[in-house]
């Protein structure tokens, strides 16, 4: 399940939920529903100057906050998307190494376009500083997209339309804007340029397997088909095509760039992944202060679990800031462009996976025979159920994620808790001592439940963080009293707690070993009752 907020991050623009997702659907998606949950710009810093493809668009920065203090482009956001495939693209590389290069495969129903490169960030509130624009590239119209009968997987073979270059693009998140000539069209092409090493550093990952799990672009998606339903949805997913929402920045805009804004506004030493590559990449989190999950991140192979298990029980701090994290146990193969440019989980239908069939995981939900294994033994909570609606409720104002918030027990801040949450379940391996923070009461579809704000320690020192809500990093640019409806109705409140929090825990996993630092007080006996 996954809500959206509109490009402009849901301001006049109004709120979007993804298609195919009615929580009337769940028992047939697999997902924890409710009834069932719980059981079992140019170099020099001139601002908006362009440079020309294969220049140095912007020299190496050694440290995130010396990047951030350059000139900000507000203009990067699009503010006429056009109509329905009058532009769009995709990348044939998840993410490259700074200087690496990549194929950009746009197809258009102008004769000519213009590609602009934008790093995500905070710049001064800009959240984007333009590194790289194209010259005028030749406008093509390209084929149709496949289905493949066997599983359902949308991709095209669309011809590459140029070859991009990043010599001189800092590490980061990064959106490539697409105009089409005579202002028919813009849309977003998302690519990472990665971190080779993450030593000393606190580690963005960008979702990527999620954000392609929920990608409608072409009529399927890991949900559902064009009948809306669960038994026509896809049973794996390619890389090789555009993203439908959000103009094509996919989940980005709302669960990943006002975490990237907090974090490089704080000044603190950042490396940028995918979830791709910590797949791919067992010592990718080799002596990193903190791996940081956005707000969401469901779509998980088991390499990556195992590799950030790894980290963790090496001291590397873990901070889930969202819900429904690591959920779905997934598989990479190879597309025609790539190496792990397909994402496939079969779900319920593991059983029908050839990959399984050869002796490979299946891949299902991980807590789901065979080979369970509940997400809880690494996040220290778990996935409850959708949807909620609810307030968020402190109560343990003491604990030092709240210092310098003004929290008090009780204090409620409404709709913090949503479309997904998450608790601490003990029928579930969960790692003590662990300490509940805030404790919310949900009501999901008739069920009383919880949702819970959590931190533990591992053995090895390393803290481990759970939001406890999936709406956490969207409520980072929460504002104003909530009656515009923006945020999901979230108000500055909100926007102020979620800071500071996000703020001290940031700062504290930056520098080593929280869970040392931060003894938690297992309270939750005191919270449930129950040990």
């Amino acid at each position: 399940m996954s809500e959206q907020r509109s490009p402009d991050g849901g301001r006049g623009r109004g709120r979007r939920r993804f298609l195919g997702l009615a929580g009337g659907a769940a028992a047939g998606l697999g997902l924890a529903a409710c009834g069932s949950a719980g059981s079992g710009t140019a170099s020099g810093g001139a601002s908006g100057a362009a440079v020309r493809p294969g220049a140095a668009g912007a020299s190496p920065a050694p440290s995130a906050p010396r990047e951030n203090d350059r000139p900000g482009n507000p203009e990067w956001r699009i503010g006429n998307a056009g109509p329905d495939r009058a532009i769009e693209g995709w990348a044939d590389r998840v993410s490259v190494l700074p200087g690496e290069s990549f194929g950009l495969h746009v197809s258009t129903t102008a004769p000519g376009f213009k590609v602009t490169a934008y790093r995500m960030g905070y710049y001064g509130g800009a959240r984007g500083r333009q590194v790289w624009q194209s010259d005028r590239l030749t406008g093509t119209k390209q084929p149709a997209a496949a289905v493949d009968k066997a599983t359902r997987m949308v991709s095209t073979a669309w011809a590459k339309s140029t070859t991009v270059d990043t010599t001189g693009w800092p590490e980061g998140s990064y959106l490539l804007r697409l105009d089409a000539d005579g202002g028919a069209g813009q849309r977003y092409v998302p690519v990472t340029v990665r971190s080779a090493s993450t030593a000393g550093k606190v580690v963005v990952v960008n979702a990527v397997a999620t954000w392609q799990a929920y990608n409608e672009w072409g009529g399927y998606n890991l949900y559902n088909g064009p009948t809306g339903g669960y038994p026509t949805r896809s049973l794996v997913v390619s890389f090789d095509r555009p993203y439908q929402y959000a103009d094509g920045a996919g989940l980005f805009l709302v669960y990943e760039a006002p975490l990237i804004a907090l974090a490089e506004q704080l000044g603190l030493p950042l490396a940028y992944t995918t979830s791709t590559d910590l797949a791919g990449s067992p010592d990718l989190l080799k002596g990193a202060t903190a791996v940081l999950s956005p707000g969401h991140d469901e779509y998980w192979s088991p390499e990556q679990r195992a590799h950030v298990t790894a980290a963790r029980d090496a001291g590397t701090n873990v901070a889930i800031l969202g819900a429904n994290c690591c959920y779905r146990r997934v598989r990479y193969e190879p597309s025609p462009t790539g190496a792990d440019r397909q994402v496939v989980c079969y779900k319920t239908s593991y059983q029908d996976d050839p990959g399984f069939k050869a002796g490979k995981p299946p891949t299902n939900d991980f807590r789901v025979a065979p080979q369970a294994d509940p997400e809880s033994s690494l996040l220290g909570v778990i996935y409850d159920g959708y949807p909620v609606d609810a307030p968020y409720v402190v109560t343990n104002p003491g604990h030092w994620l709240f210092a310098g918030t003004g929290a008090k027990a009780g204090d409620s801040f409404p709709h913090l808790v949503g479309v997904e949450y998450d608790r601490v379940n003990t029928s579930f391996t969960t790692p003590r001592p662990i300490e509940v923070l805030a404790h919310s009461p949900v009501v999901c579809e008739g069920r009383k439940s919880f949702s819970d704000t959590a931190f533990y320690a591992a053995p090895s020192g390393a803290g481990v963080f759970a939001s406890g809500t999936m709406r956490w990093v969207e409520a980072l640019d929460a504002a104003g009293d909530g009656t515009s409806g923006a945020d999901h109705s979230m108000d500055a409140k909100a926007g102020a707690l979620t800071r500071k929090v996000t703020e001290n825990l940031l700062t504290a996993f930056a520098a080593g070993p929280a869970g040392k630092a931060h003894p938690p007080q297992d309270n939750v006996a005191a919270v449930y009752g129950t040990h």
